[in-house]
């Protein structure tokens, strides 16, 4: 078995579990791909494929080693890369959670382009969720997120302290720091951010542990939308504090507390457990540890 076999597998796989457009992509004939998977299946004795009719279907086994494959072809071809490039050039692939990629990730990248220059930066803003799918698959050298990762494949560090806003209207009447009773809070109309999202994955979790159970008059991935929902009266809003602070300043907010109840947190840095971090990356990463927090 050679990384070859591993290579033919996974093109397979990607282009629909079809021998001949693979075989197209990687300018081999047909045969040669149907005798490389027939050899991976005869060394490892484990069936990667079902054969139903003329088309193929990955087996729970062949799921399995498709992981391994993605994991093992983009291993080797960073090591080409980075070998060839040795970090004076090259791509520095990111992730950013909403509320990062919006409010840091521009000086974060502004820095390090000064440190870096010859390097290719180039920035996915998603929700936390899409963004460990992303890193999993090798998309990302590495990412910044609102929340912790669920695959114990990927590693996180927290790097930045931050905590989350309760705020509405100045209109309502109540003054700054005004404390609600939970019975009080529950009965709120509430402007959250969508499922899958740092910021909404920290406020379910934090209500979930009170007892509490919410259903949100609003949702969006837009900050925006919601602090402008808010200010316009139409419930309350929970963000980070960085991102609803310009509108406090301007009087146009009331940020409230709830009893028992705190909304502190962390921003992470993850990346693959197995992925060979590149000095590029690991410059990146001390930056954003580095970088001023206010």
């Amino acid at each position: 078995m050679t990384l070859r076999h591993m290579i033919i597998f996974r093109t397979i796989c990607e282009s629909e579990c079809n021998t001949t457009k693979a075989a197209e992509k990687l300018h081999m004939s047909q045969p040669a791909v149907s005798l490389a998977i027939k050899e991976l299946e005869q060394y490892y004795g484990v069936h990667l494929f079902d054969r139903i009719g003329r088309r193929l279907q990955l087996t729970e086994v062949g799921q399995h080693f498709l992981q391994y494959a993605i994991h093992i072809s983009d291993l080797f071809r960073d090591m080409e890369t980075g070998l060839r490039d040795w970090d004076s050039k090259g791509i520095l692939r990111l992730g950013a959670s909403i509320t990062i990629g919006s409010q840091f990730m521009p000086s974060y990248v502004k820095s390090f382009s000064k440190l870096c220059p010859g390097i290719d930066v180039r920035v996915c803003v998603e929700q936390s969720e899409i963004l460990e799918q992303k890193i999993l698959s090798n998309e990302l050298d590495c990412a910044l997120t609102e929340g912790i990762p669920h695959n114990p494949k990927i590693i996180s560090e927290p790097y930045m302290e931050d905590h989350l806003v309760v705020f509405c209207s100045a209109d309502k009447g109540f003054k700054n720091g005004h404390l609600l009773s939970k019975e009080e809070f529950k009965n709120q109309r509430f402007l959250l951010r969508e499922r899958g999202s740092g910021t909404r994955e920290i406020f379910e979790q934090v209500v979930s542990q009170a007892g509490i159970h919410i259903v949100p008059a609003w949702e969006s991935m837009s900050t925006s939308a919601l602090i402008n929902a808010a200010i316009t009266g139409l419930g309350i809003a929970v963000l980070p504090y960085r991102v609803i602070k310009y509108v406090y300043d301007q009087g146009l907010i009331t940020t409230l507390n709830v009893e028992g109840l705190s909304f502190h947190r962390n921003f992470y840095i993850m990346y693959h457990k197995d992925k060979f971090l590149m000095p590029s990356v690991k410059k990146f990463i001390e930056l954003c540890k580095n970088s001023p927090k206010d």
